[in-house]
């Protein structure tokens, strides 16, 4: 397994959560949607919480019982399924596809400026979650603010051009 090349840009799309059973495969959670679709983007890069990553191609993915399976080569039995276990799954970010229109990667809104509708500057995406019932933007500036990210309600554009997302969104919020 070869170190990753630092000047990739790198997105995290799974975990890796230890052995399923004592053929070496290991536990994986996806973040990718649909789930399986984790498989299509490699090579892999594994992360340790130290930060130590390495890159690994041909990893085989299956539906378990209660979630996914992931053999990884050169991992041949239980304990070093489990060595794995809470490794970071990230792939670069020119493996995925574009999105749809209208649709957007996360990642890529990350950094984007805020602006409001009267031109009041926000600051910059720190980061998005979900809710459940919407995603929300993290905007770190004079202060931190959460904004829906609800289309056309509250974000009217998102312009990567400039490196904007402009908001209906009150300053005093």
């Amino acid at each position: 397994m070869n170190a990753p090349d630092a000047g990739q840009r790198l997105i995290t799309v799974g975990r890796l959560h230890g052995a399923f059973g004592v053929r070496g495969e290991v536990k994986l959670e996806s973040f990718t949607d649909p789930a399986p679709a984790i498989a299509r983007y490699q090579p892999w890069i594994l992360r340790d919480a130290r930060g130590d990553a390495r890159s690994v191609a041909g990893v085989r993915v299956r539906v378990g019982g209660k979630g996914l399976v992931a053999t990884v080569p050169g991992v041949a039995d239980r304990d070093g399924a489990e060595a794995l276990r809470g490794f970071e799954v990230l792939v670069p970010r020119s493996a995925l596809p574009p999105p749809s229109p209208g649709e957007y990667y996360w990642v890529d809104l990350e950094g984007l400026r805020v602006v409001n509708l009267e031109g009041v500057a926000f600051g910059t995406v720190s980061h998005l979650f979900d809710t459940g019932a919407n995603l929300v933007l993290v905007v770190i500036g004079e202060r931190e603010r959460m904004i829906p990210f609800v289309q056309p309600e509250y974000v009217h554009e998102v312009d990567f051009d400039a490196g904007t997302i402009r908001v209906d969104w009150d300053a005093d919020f």
